[in-house]
């Protein structure tokens, strides 16, 4: 087991005490979340992005120390095992070295060497491979010769002693791993056109690029192309280079009589079976690569978009843009319940624009409307066209914003709607997510499936289930960062909470609509099937809002609340003085001058314990996402036909890919900042200048009036 920590150790750049801090932790079931927030001193510190990444390698090791094992016994079954065999097996750290090395001895099906086998020509093959026979090898071969067999003559015999040969050479496990590194340093990866038509593949038509430097996108684009049909995609190896590697490990004379024989069994065995095999294997290896960037570029962006700062105590009008079936309107109040729903027709076909007006501004004045939240799908800028010039006539000071329907839809016609809404018509359920995603982005995201909510690339080309467990550990960190108000929150929010799943979030909202708000952390005790474990993972991420102990408004755990009592007592204050306005300012300015190392020495706890309560016990209640970057709130609207070269504009980046960023400048089109021109220095990955929601200054470049392509640059200086 020691070998899996110092593994992890090594690869993850930490401790290996730490990694066995952790994983004694998991394996007592744990939740990332909990670890990282209540576990620091124990784990040195270590973030929830380290632990996912620990958890991740600690399921992939101990499945192949299984493996291993497995392999082991299989092929002791056989009575092939070696001490030799035993240390190689334990001594790989790869799944897929470690299937190069059971490769010989995995049972097989009929071959052209079991064929040659069930002939007697094993021994032939020895004779052949061995080379130290004198004797010529066509007389040696006569002995071969069994008609009944199929063995005709010498000829038949050495080829069919060759074909052993031969998978023998394909299941060497060096020669494998030698070929395939060959194979990753010098290939190139080609592919054409399989269609004489246009497609988003044009530029992969005639294309070639060395795998070493393959970026990942353009992996998963090929991928997608050839499963389309556009594309016929192959590796160029370095064949000549590959055929000479065999030939000086297999061939001990260039003169003797088996050189030539060999070198035909060589060839053989490299065209016929090593290189088909390889390319599948390096293509699946490309391919799995370029997922998991994928997967995190995703889960990044997901996480940024998850963390956008709730506007809150405001009226939202929520505007689902649509041309022929009308524009889905949604009031909610500032707690998020529907006041009012109707459609309006200010678009293509019937342009009702005066008559859209006139209801819209009615419910505005009615419900006292702060903010209108538009929809970024179809019809978008027209309805923003429309919201902006419906504003100048309207004398109270009101906003729009733009936000992702990514998912609207798909949440609209859920299970989960139909429970929230059922009165409530599908095509209204739309509007009243796109408020909601201004007024709490988090609340109301968790509703979607992660995969639907549009940043990222290529998520539904990965693999789904790695996909999943990922996406689900990003929302899961997120929510519980934020902390949730257990007296407001819906399931679908609850279920994220370390320690709380679906069952247990839908026993929660049962027992507060039956026995009213909780007014204590310890009342979820009570909940149905919430037991002491559940709820030392869960309490700490539960808020409770005028309740009984003003500690639950903050992240402070159960487990800590004397500590922080004692903490308070020492500075002559007590826990109800934390949101006391006239007592706070001089409360915070004793907690900022504590000496953390002495007190906590004094308290008998950790220093990153200690810290983090003083941390909370000055912002209590705060959240984490009024850090990030607001909302862009605009009055006006721009038309492509505004844009010109050297234009500078503020923006919101909505996606960041391996490539560049897409930036909403406040057009139709998003434009795109590729990456060289994100910065004046050099960098590998956009995500070093950039992440979802981050409000940017950007200056028009290139523009494309064909296609509406928009090329920006962050270089504003330059």
């Amino acid at each position: 087991m020691n070998k899996i920590y110092k593994k992890i150790a090594e690869e993850l750049n930490i401790k290996e005490s730490q990694v066995e801090a952790a994983v004694k932790l998991i394996d007592e079931g744990n939740t990332i979340p909990f670890i990282a927030r209540y576990r620091k001193e124990v784990t040195g510190n270590l973030s929830d992005e380290v632990l996912r990444d620990l958890d991740e390698r600690l399921k992939y090791l101990r499945n192949l120390e299984a493996r291993k094992e497995e392999i082991i016994r299989l092929i002791d079954e056989q009575g092939k095992l070696t001490d030799e065999l035993t240390i190689k097996i334990a001594s790989t750290m790869v799944l897929s070295e470690l299937e190069d090395i059971y490769r010989p001895y995995k049972p097989k099906k009929r071959t052209r060497a079991t064929v040659a086998k069930e002939k007697g020509l094993e021994s032939l093959s020895m004779i052949i491979y061995l080379q130290q026979e004198k004797k010529n090898i066509y007389e040696v071969a006569k002995e071969y010769i069994n008609p009944e067999k199929g063995v005709e003559t010498e000829e038949d015999a050495i080829q069919g002693a060759g074909d052993i040969i031969a998978e023998n050479i394909a299941d060497d496990a060096d020669y494998r791993k030698k070929i395939k590194s060959m194979d990753f340093r010098e290939a190139v990866i080609t592919s054409k056109n399989a269609k004489e038509e246009k497609s988003p593949y044009e530029m992969y038509y005639d294309y070639k690029e060395a795998i070493l430097r393959l970026p990942s996108h353009r992996i998963l684009a090929m991928n997608r192309g050839e499963k389309e049909g556009f594309l016929k995609v192959k590796l160029e190896t370095p064949d000549e280079k590959i055929l000479a590697y065999l030939e000086r490990q297999i061939i001990q004379d260039e003169k003797s009589q088996f050189a030539i024989i060999l070198k035909a069994i060589i060839e053989d065995s490299y065209k016929r079976l090593i290189a088909p095999s390889i390319e599948r294997e390096i293509r699946s290896d490309l391919t799995e690569r370029a997922e998991e960037k994928a997967i995190k570029v995703f889960g990044k962006n997901a996480k940024q978009l998850l963390m956008q700062p709730p506007i809150k105590d405001i009226v939202v009008m929520g505007f689902d843009p649509a041309y022929r079936t009308g524009c889905k309107i949604a009031v909610i109040d500032k707690t998020g319940k529907v006041l009012a729903t109707t459609t309006v027709y200010p678009t293509e076909p019937q342009n009702d624009v005066e008559g859209s007006k006139k209801v819209l501004k009615e419910l505005i004045n009615k419900f006292d409307v702060n903010m209108i939240s538009i929809g970024n799908g179809t019809a978008s800028r027209e309805s923003e066209q429309f919201v902006s010039n419906m504003l100048k006539e309207i004398k109270k000071e009101i906003y729009y914003a733009i936000v992702s329907e990514a998912g609207a839809s798909v949440y609209s016609a859920s299970k989960l709607a139909t429970e929230e809404y059922p009165d409530i018509n599908v095509s209204l359920r739309g509007a009243i997510s796109i408020a909601r995603r201004l007024q709490d982005p988090l609340s109301e995201l968790v509703k979607i499936d992660p995969k639907s909510i549009g940043v990222g690339q290529y998520q539904h080309d990965v693999n789904q289930k790695r996909l999943e467990e990922s996406i689900t550990g990003v929302v899961e960190d997120a929510v519980n960062s934020v902390g949730v108000d257990v007296n407001t929150a819906t399931p679908s929010l609850l279920s994220y909470v370390s320690g709380i799943n679906m069952s247990l979030a839908k026993n929660i909202v049962k027992y507060r609509d039956e026995n009213g708000e909780l007014k204590q952390r310890k009342e979820l005790l009570k909940v149905a099937k919430l037991g002491p474990a559940a709820y030392k993972q869960c309490a700490g991420f539960i808020r409770i809002y005028n309740g009984k102990n003003p500690l639950e408004v903050t992240a402070v755990h159960p487990e800590s609340y004397e500590v922080a009592e004692k903490l308070l007592a020492k500075l002559g204050y007590s826990v109800e003085n934390i949101l006391d306005k006239d007592k706070k300012v001089d409360l915070d300015n004793k907690l900022q001058k504590i000496d953390v190392k002495n007190m906590a020495k004094e308290l008998e706890v950790g220093e990153l314990t200690l810290k983090d309560i003083i941390d909370e016990i000055l912002k209590p209640g705060r959240d984490p996402r009024e850090a990030m970057p607001k909302p862009i709130l605009r009055s006006d609207v721009l038309k492509f036909e505004d844009l010109q070269i050297g234009m500078i504009l503020n923006g919101t980046v909505r996606n960041v890919i391996d490539f560049g960023a897409f930036v909403d400048i406040g057009v139709k089109y998003d434009g795109l900042v590729h990456i060289s021109e994100m910065s004046n220095k050099f960098i590998k990955n956009p995500s070093e200048v950039v992440s979802v929601g981050d409000i940017v200054k950007v200056k028009v470049i290139d523009l494309d009036t064909e296609r509406h392509k928009v090329s920006l640059s962050m270089k504003i200086d330059a």
